[in-house]
């Protein structure tokens, strides 16, 4: 309906509301680009630059880090709506966890070294697993993102075959995840928690794309512990 077409006899002088739906994707995905504008200028004076030479070179790597924090929050709205539309396009290809894990790496290297953090990568070379790259992609990055946030100085990202899945290990040698978390992961992952400034997008999007994976009956999923080799929080993605 357009907004001259209201044929409602009650509301018939009255203007119709566009949907607020689509000015909020609308500006979602204006914003979206903009970003994407602001890390490509960012990414090109900081491959161009003298770390050594620019005063400002720490600053800038900071604010390319946030940028890229809020660009990734912005797709993963984009996501989830068009998930919730059924018009993402899920495409499930067979995938390298060699170069997979490779380029995460490659993506972080910068903010790793900036914040003097140590970033330990363990895969079988020869390992192979169905799934769709860019959404697993963005799962990991925010995964890798916590990790960052509450490292003391060292993360390990990890992928093997268990049980006939695939089991993606994000860790790291903080204080781990707090025992309300762990004893009700599902609910924390849907809760927003404003001391520790979470708004719980993240955890949702991860576990809606975990779930959005699924073989012969079996979907995918997410799992909180603490410990492991790093003695810290443990983010753990299965996928079937």
């Amino acid at each position: 309906m357009s907004l001259s077409e209201n044929n409602n006899p009650d509301t018939g002088n009255l203007p119709v509301e566009p949907d607020l739906m689509n000015f909020l994707v609308s500006s979602i995905h204006d914003t979206k680009n903009s970003v994407c504008l602001l890390l490509n200028s960012l990414e090109k004076t900081l491959a161009n630059a003298d770390a050594s030479q620019l005063a400002a070179h720490a600053e800038l790597v900071r604010v390319n880090a946030e940028a890229k924090r809020v660009n990734n929050h912005l797709v993963q709205l984009l996501t989830l709506y068009k998930v919730g539309q059924r018009v993402y396009p899920f495409d499930v290809q067979y995938v390298s966890l060699r170069d997979f894990i490779a380029g995460i790496v490659a993506q972080y290297s910068d903010l790793l070294q900036f914040r003097q953090i140590t970033l330990e990568a363990h895969v079988d070379p020869e390992l192979h697993w169905y799934f769709d790259e860019d959404l697993i992609n963005a799962v990991v990055g925010n995964a890798i993102n916590n990790a960052i946030r509450y490292t003391r100085d060292c993360i390990r990202i990890a992928a093997e075959e268990q049980n006939g899945q695939l089991l993606l290990r994000v860790e790291d040698n903080g204080r781990g995840y707090p025992a309300a978390m762990l004893q009700d992961s599902y609910d924390s992952m849907h809760r927003v928690d404003s001391l520790e400034n979470s708004t719980g997008l993240g955890f949702y999007f991860s576990d809606k794309v975990a779930r959005m994976h699924r073989n012969q009956g079996v979907s995918g999923k997410l799992k909180l512990e603490n410990g492991g080799p790093m003695k810290g929080a443990c983010f753990l993605l299965f996928l079937p």
